[in-house]
């Protein structure tokens, strides 16, 4: 869910030499410190396993993490505030649901070297206006109306909603997991009570695409980005199932530009981590209709059928302590 708190933060980034003088300071004036590569927080109980990889790869790279969660939070903002913990990398996997984390991210914001997923731009991804606006000028998205928010016009112009079929989905500007999304709106009347729900926030009305089949398959995909790798996925749209696209499908049915357009929405969103959703239609078109989903759920699907698989997730974690190795502290580099 976007953290309204989060447009105020002011994001200034430090460089390298400048967290080494501010280290420096410190010692001088003896400060106790300590230094971390990463720090992750995280409150969801199910990113437990995600977070368990992530700690083996940075130890296998002798990086040190540290984990803020809700049982350690209010003695780690105290730290932060007498200034006895720094760290490299910041990544945050709870301040968007839980508004406790925001003082460790707006300290984040002033210390850390480099963010994972920097919340200057999970904010803007977080806007499917916004990722639409910009998607949409080079790449296939569906039909889109966008309306204002209900607090700046209560009262619609006339919409043309034949436009969009005879079925049609709604959805608000922010938020995730399907909250304030109508998947089977069929009239007016729908539209003008969900603008209700979240009146602050814009909304888009899209028409439905229709996948192709592909031999026993939907072409609806699920495609994981992280640090430059692409994970194309088959997902099925209903049960939420994945399964990895091999090397052979992507051959045969010709599916090489779900990796060169989640490239593109990664080099558009900034972000190192994400996923985005695309179908193929029968005309050969690939369609976006999910465009920028951050933060995503990495459970295992070795323990939850609808989990990403583990193989995959493992890749995910090797991947981002590579990243804060290329961040990490002097004598690890």
């Amino acid at each position: 869910m976007f953290p309204l708190n989060f447009q105020n933060l002011s994001l200034k980034y430090y460089n390298k030499p400048a967290y080494d003088d501010y280290s420096k300071m410190c010692l001088t004036n003896g400060m106790t410190m300590n230094s971390y590569d990463l720090c992750l927080t995280w409150n969801w109980e199910y990113d437990a396993d995600f977070v368990k990889l992530l700690d083996l790869a940075c130890k296998s790279r002798g990086l040190s993490l540290l984990q803020i969660t809700p049982e350690n939070l209010v003695d780690m903002i105290q730290s932060f505030g007498n200034e006895e913990i720094t760290f490299r990398a910041f990544f945050d996997r709870a301040a968007d649901a839980d508004p406790r984390f925001i003082p460790i991210a707006e300290k984040a914001c002033h210390h850390a070297i480099h963010h994972i997923n920097s919340h200057e731009l999970a904010c803007r991804a977080w806007d499917k206006v916004a990722m639409h606006q910009a998607i949409s000028v080079h790449m296939d998205t569906p039909f889109t109306l966008i309306l204002p928010s209900f607090d700046e016009q209560p009262l619609l112009s006339a919409i043309d909603l034949a436009s969009l079929g005879e079925r049609f989905i709604i959805k608000p500007a922010y938020g995730g997991g399907g909250d304030g999304v109508i998947i089977e709106a069929t009239s007016l009347n729908q539209v003008l009570i969900a603008r209700q729900q979240f009146p602050a926030q814009r909304y888009l009305l899209q028409a439905h695409v229709i996948p192709a089949r592909l031999g026993s398959r939907m072409a609806w995909f699920r495609v994981i980005y992280c640090t430059g790798k692409v994970h194309p996925c088959w997902w099925d749209n209903c049960t939420h199932i994945y399964a990895p696209v091999i090397p052979d499908e992507e051959t045969c049915y010709h599916l090489g530009s779900l990796r060169s357009i989640t490239s593109s929405i990664a080099r558009m969103c900034g972000l190192e981590l994400f996923s985005t959703e695309i179908t193929l239609t029968p005309e050969g078109r690939f369609v976006i209709v999910d465009y920028v989903n951050d933060p995503i759920d990495l459970r295992l699907q070795s323990k939850a059928f609808d989990g990403v698989p583990d193989d995959m997730v493992r890749d995910i974690t090797e991947r981002l302590a590579e990243l804060v190795l290329t961040h990490s502290l002097p004598s690890k580099t």
